[in-house]
């Protein structure tokens, strides 16, 4: 079950970082780590902070956006330490590892982590399902990027030491890929009928994302979607 979730790292800035979160993650038994972008490749400096974990970060795969990252994954949770203009549906640590467990045992999941120095953009936020903060300190609440991938991994641990307390999760959800092109297929059907202006799109489509990954709709339920915007397409033709 652990090897089917993902922690995400986005446009790493010091290798060492990287390193070291692969050491948080095999002390709490996961193995999956994914790389986008980094700035830097592994190096030395990343195998001696691994220490023991150096079969995680030598199969650590790297790719080049976060959508190719997330793209099989049915939930993708991105850790967020600041609030944005337009508020994502939040979940505590705790709250996050249930998560992660109980979806897990559908398909992948994926937790991403942002830049040391500026987290994840809102692009790139916009892409997650929910978003997680670590509670820390409010008057200095700067953490590692090493430190809240051990925070968070160790309540997917605790989450996964308790599953067989927890219910299964019943509901079957879209991956991440095919919520993209629901995305894509939406914004093209609203261009076509007026209701979003090529030349002034606004924040249209920001908005009818929170709305959907508030709704998380199920996978039929997205093909009902898809369907009717096929027949809106046809209509307008």
């Amino acid at each position: 079950m652990l090897d089917n979730i993902k922690i995400v790292l986005v446009n790493t800035s010091h290798t060492g970082n990287i390193g070291s979160a692969a050491r948080a993650m095999k002390t709490m038994g996961l193995s999956q780590l994914y790389l986008v972008d980094p700035v830097k490749a592994p190096d030395g400096h990343s195998s001696a902070l691994a220490a023991g974990a150096g079969d995680v970060l030598a199969n650590a795969k790297t790719v080049d956006t976060l959508q190719e990252a997330v793209a099989d994954c049915g939930l993708v949770i991105g850790t967020s330490a600041r609030s944005r203009t337009h508020s994502w549906p939040m979940l505590e640590p705790r709250g996050c590892g249930r998560k992660l467990i109980s979806e897990v045992q559908n398909y992948p999941v994926a937790l991403v982590f942002g830049r040391e120095n500026n987290g994840l953009t809102n692009e790139e936020l916009q892409q997650c399902h929910f978003h997680v903060c670590i509670p820390a300190n409010p008057d200095y609440s700067s953490l590692n990027l090493a430190a809240a991938v051990q925070t968070l991994c160790y309540e997917v641990r605790m989450a996964f030491l308790e599953q067989k307390d927890m219910p299964e999760s019943e509901e079957s959800y879209p991956l991440n890929d095919d919520l993209e092109r629901f995305y894509t297929h939406l914004e093209s059907t609203l261009t076509g009928t007026g209701f979003i202006v090529k030349n002034h799109p606004g924040m249209v489509m920001t908005k009818l994302r929170r709305l959907f990954n508030r709704a998380r709709p199920e996978s039929q339920e997205l093909n009902i979607l898809r369907g009717i915007l096929s027949s809106i397409d046809k209509a307008i033709k």
